[in-house]
């Protein structure tokens, strides 16, 4: 049953600095930053948060169906879909910008800075949910504002079940517009960062803003996540990897396993191990979608780790 997927399509620039920012930021001269970091290392990749979770979510063979905004530059974008398999009827071309742009420097201790440029991605409350067509289940992803709020609202109206995942976009909103977009969405999805800025925009506690919802899921990285509902706490542990190349797409590839295990009415454990596998196959590479596994390598792979078949 096809996922649909809003949020954003981009072109990621990743640079690699070889240092520790915290020992090139000094905490009591925050106030006038001027500072530079050499990076080696640079690249320039496909990415945005609607494009890697479709990706990740055709490698497990869902059937994602984005619903996004790319600019006049997006072209090898859509190649690239074509030649992936993945549908671009609910992608718009919006002439008159670029592709929204992401320019990532990371250190030494996977910490990253990003610098951002939305382009086309601000005219996403274009798009319709209604023009998707029959879906099981939504994402709203990190988006243009006005295309998340939108989005939202219409999921609710047209009685779509939806993951609200505020990712970096979790600033634009006051606490009383993140309290409504929890009351419209079936789960909510945050990092741990994102969970704190959550509850203090809110003032509600991760407990309270799981009672709203049908599970409040919590990343934390190498500490693995959390699930709650409202029957309990699930601890989902981290799959280990031999090195941590690049977290950049990380928490996309984690969604996509959600939204993989939703759609197969899996159980809330499976769900999050199948989710940390797929995020723990994704920081064992580059860029957001250079990552190429099969299903029957990640079945593999989950059997491994966890003793049973998802």
């Amino acid at each position: 049953m096809t996922s649909l997927i809003c949020g954003s399509m981009a072109f990621d620039t990743i640079m690699s600095f070889h240092g520790r920012f915290s020992e090139a930021l000094l905490a009591d001269q925050l106030h006038k930053i001027n500072v530079a970091f050499l990076v080696p290392g640079i690249r320039r990749e496909f990415g945005g948060c609607a494009g890697n979770i479709a990706y990740n979510l055709k490698l497990l063979n869902g059937d994602p169906l984005i619903m996004a905004t790319i600019g006049k530059d997006g072209g090898s974008y859509l190649d690239r879909l074509d030649n992936l398999g993945i549908s671009r009827r609910c992608i718009r071309h919006i002439e008159d910008a670029y592709t929204a742009q992401a320019f990532i420097t990371t250190d030494a201790d996977s910490n990253q800075i990003t610098a951002f440029h939305p382009g086309a991605m601000g005219n996403s409350h274009l798009n319709k949910i209604e023009d998707a067509g029959k879906v099981k289940l939504a994402i709203v992803a990190p988006d243009g504002r006005d295309g998340m709020i939108e989005h939202a609202k219409d999921c609710a109206r047209l009685g779509v079940p939806f993951i609200f995942d505020p990712g970096q976009g979790l600033p634009m909103f006051s606490g009383e517009e993140l309290i409504h977009f929890i009351e419209l969405a079936t789960y909510v999805a945050v990092n741990d960062y994102e969970a704190e800025l959550l509850t203090e925009r809110t003032g509600l506690s991760l407990e309270q803003v799981a009672e709203r919802v049908s599970a409040l899921i919590v990343t934390r990285g190498e500490q693995g996540a959390e699930i709650y509902t409202s029957a309990a706490r699930f601890d989902i542990p981290v799959v280990h990897v031999n090195e941590v190349v690049d977290p950049t797409g990380c928490g996309d590839a984690f969604r996509a396993g959600m939204l993989y295990g939703l759609s197969n009415d899996m159980d809330w454990m499976t769900i999050g191990r199948l989710s940390s596998l797929m995020g723990s196959i994704k920081i064992a590479s580059q860029g957001g979608q250079n990552h190429a596994p099969t299903l029957d390598e990640i079945q593999e792979r989950f059997h491994k780790e966890f003793g049973y078949n998802f």
